[in-house]
């Protein structure tokens, strides 16, 4: 699915959800902070949805096995100089390092027998191989943190726009009939603080896991950039072995 038509269809199903659960489950004493707490609602719902999006995402990434023993496996295989043996482990590895690993094998075969390709282009050519193929599998490792990032800031001024509503209420109560009107302040009071605290849960689940997903993307970059460094090291040294 299209991340535009997931993320429609995602706003759609958590508003719905949130405007049924702000008329009939929620308790009274957070229905007081007014028809934002819907929106709020909204944005939690959609920050842990895609919270959950990440993390199937990333553990699909990292394959079906241990990527410790995947690079040893496809290591051992081209040191033995078996390459469709390495390339077999990439199958069935499968995720973002296999493929980005398996492109660049893929073309070492394909530069090999290739005759108007130079001997000394073939590192050059595995090379573009496996920059395209981390380009291709780099988007989708980051797919939907910006809006993570953007869900959290607009969480925050959602929550800060309701507690500037709910302080209106509370002085306008102040300030009605020269008397105060204790049932209105503290329907503006409640107003302003359920606000504060419904959008400082969506904006802090918000950064929090963008700043964790964006750590753990990094690192497995620089795992992808560190092993295709390895295979380009051990194909070199072969090619120069065949001389």
């Amino acid at each position: 699915m299209k991340s535009g038509l997931f993320g429609t269809i995602l706003m759609i199903v958590a508003f719905a959800v949130s405007l049924y659960v702000y008329l009939n489950l929620l308790p009274s004493f957070i229905t007081k902070g007014g028809p934002l707490v819907v929106l709020l609602l909204m944005l939690s719902i959609m920050v842990f949805t895609y919270i959950f999006e990440r993390l199937f995402s990333l553990r699909k990434a990292q394959g079906k096995g241990s990527l410790t023993k995947f690079l040893k496996d496809v290591e051992d295989n081209l040191n033995n100089g078996d390459i469709n043996a390495a390339i077999e482990i990439c199958n069935r590895q499968k995720g973002s390092m296999a493929n980005v690993i398996r492109n660049g094998l893929e073309r070492y075969q394909e530069v090999l027998k290739d005759s108007h390709v130079a001997a000394e282009k073939y590192m050059t050519e595995v090379q573009r191989a496996i920059e395209e193929a981390t380009m291709l599998e780099t988007p989708l490792l980051e797919k939907n943190l910006i809006v993570l990032s953007t869900i959290a800031s607009i969480s925050t001024m959602i929550g800060l726009l309701g507690t500037v509503i709910g302080m209106i209420r509370a002085f306008n109560a102040l300030a009605h009939s020269g008397a105060t009107d204790a049932i209105q302040l503290s329907i503006g009071i409640s107003e302003a603080l359920i606000n504060t605290a419904g959008g400082l849960i969506a904006a802090i689940s918000g950064i929090i896991a963008y700043n964790y997903f964006v750590n753990k993307v990094d690192g497995f970059t620089y795992m992808i950039d560190e092993a295709t460094n390895s295979i380009i090291t051990i194909l070199n040294s072969r090619k120069f072995e065949s001389k």
